[in-house]
């Protein structure tokens, strides 16, 4: 499973905690896998990113479409001031999300690349990321297949402590970022921290 859909959900105030478990029965209910599931905790607060895998395109356009079409997306309409769904592939060398306790501090990237950065950028990767795991393991990096051409990422860490100190190491040692890697991106670029949610398969 290379495809994913990274969904963003903004609720009303206090709406994600209140939102899980329709947000739970839905992806139960529908196509692919569920990967994780999160609240913000710094950044855009009130918002809900669902991480799904989907073994093709026509399974994750399935799911979009059920989506698009419901009187009650993701169960929580009630509690939804925003949805949006952006589908992704992995990038070529990375295995598929695996469940596990890997957090509980979960930080998503997303740097907007230039508009042939896409491969640069993946390959850039390809050398950098095995180095750059020793510091912290990495969840998932993927390309939109849908809106400007971009890149998200996403980093589990036991706190927020050791999240500074596994950027400032890896950074140090000159283990990242990827040599030459950000010469394909843009100054476009947002981080937010998330917590998984009680029925997230990524903890």
């Amino acid at each position: 499973m290379s495809y994913y859909e990274l969904a963003t959900l903004d609720t009303v105030i206090f709406g994600g905690g209140k939102a899980a478990p329709g947000i739970e029965a839905w992806v139960n209910a529908g196509q692919g896998r569920l990967c994780g599931a999160w609240g913000t905790d710094i950044g855009t607060l009130n918002r809900v990113f669902v991480l799904r895998a989907f073994d093709d395109l026509a399974q994750l356009y399935a799911e979009r479409e059920r989506a698009l079409r419901s009187d009650n997306p993701f169960g929580c309409a009630d509690l939804l001031v925003n949805l949006s769904m952006e589908s992704y592939r992995a990038l070529d060398f990375l295995p598929p999300v695996q469940p596990g306790s890997f957090g509980p501090i979960y930080e998503f990237r997303t740097y907007k690349t230039k508009l042939n950065g896409i491969l640069p950028t993946m390959e850039k990767w390809r050398e950098a990321v095995p180095p750059r795991e020793a510091y912290s393991k990495l969840t998932v990096a993927m390309y939109g297949l849908d809106g400007a051409p971009r890149l998200t990422q996403i980093w589990p860490y036991e706190s927020l402590a050791a999240r500074s100190e596994a950027r400032a190491k890896s950074v140090a040692d000159g283990k990242w970022p990827p040599k030459g890697g950000p010469d394909w991106l843009s100054p476009d670029m947002t981080s937010q921290i998330a917590m998984p949610l009680p029925f997230s398969p990524l903890k």
